[in-house]
């Protein structure tokens, strides 16, 4: 598998990076297959230096807020009328509602049915897609949100490695179960120590770094961090509870497993 960074900010689009957004590829059968996890503000722009967007086999929504789903509606309107249009439709896996919440992003007079096919996430039901096996877990944010752990095949072709994105949470059981064992853990780190003391919404990076430690994962890339955070505070602050490998996501970073 192979994990590229398209936006790393977090809550906004911030002046170097879009967005959420994270495109995971894995060749298998002839073919490379491609899902996203998250199309955040200015993210659809970014992607367009990574590959064709047609080429998609799913979009998987960790939540709705935002910053996290808002540029679904520029895929939308390359898949239809955007060149060789218009295109299959792509599968979009996320939260109860989201059918709704992309009927008002793309507009109530430009239905997405007829660019996506909507599914709604069952944490005893993981998704297939190509070789890669998408596995959601109830996590801990203000609206329904899900971390999700995707194994797929070893990129030198020998057995399978898992890579586990928090979306957004705090600290949490479900969060915990996904990242066990995680060759890399994909972590929002949104707050800092000390001035972020509101629970339940996100991770700073010493909480990131404990996940990563108690789950046993082999490496921490800290993600989500917005305009107003410092990534050297959180980098920081992952080290004091992490002894592995740590790295801040930037767009156009790849970490190849």
């Amino acid at each position: 598998m192979r994990l590229t960074i398209i936006g790393s900010s977090g809550s906004v689009s911030g002046p170097d990076s879009a967005s959420s957004c994270y495109l995971v590829e894995a060749d298998h059968d002839g073919r490379t297959w491609r899902v996203l996890l998250d199309l955040g503000s200015g993210a659809f722009g970014q992607l367009l230096r990574h590959g064709d967007p047609t080429t998609l086999d799913g979009v998987l929504l960790s939540h709705l807020h935002a910053d996290h789903v808002v540029d679904t509606a520029a895929l939308h309107v390359y898949l239809k009328y955007g060149p060789g249009a218009p295109h299959p439709r792509v599968d979009v896996y996320g939260p109860d509602g989201t059918q709704t919440r992309l009927a008002q992003i793309c507009g109530d007079s430009d239905t997405p049915d007829d660019q996506f096919r909507v599914f709604t996430w069952d944490p005893a039901a993981p998704v297939r897609i190509g070789p890669l096996t998408i596995a959601p877990f109830v996590v801990r944010h203000p609206t329904p949100a899900y971390a999700m752990r995707i194994t797929g095949p070893a990129e030198n072709g020998g057995g399978t490695r898992v890579i586990t994105y928090t979306g957004d949470t705090d600290a949490c059981a479900g969060v915990a179960e996904a990242a066990e064992g995680a060759d890399l853990l994909l972590s929002e780190a949104a707050f800092e120590e000390g001035r972020d003391t509101v629970r339940g919404i996100h991770l700073t990076g010493r909480r990131a770094g404990e996940l990563a430690r108690g789950a046993g994962t082999r490496r921490l890339v800290l993600t989500h961090i917005p305009p107003w955070t410092s990534p050297a505070t959180v980098h920081a602050e992952a080290l004091t509870a992490y002894s592995g490998p740590v790295d801040l996501a930037e767009p156009g970073a790849t970490w190849a497993l």
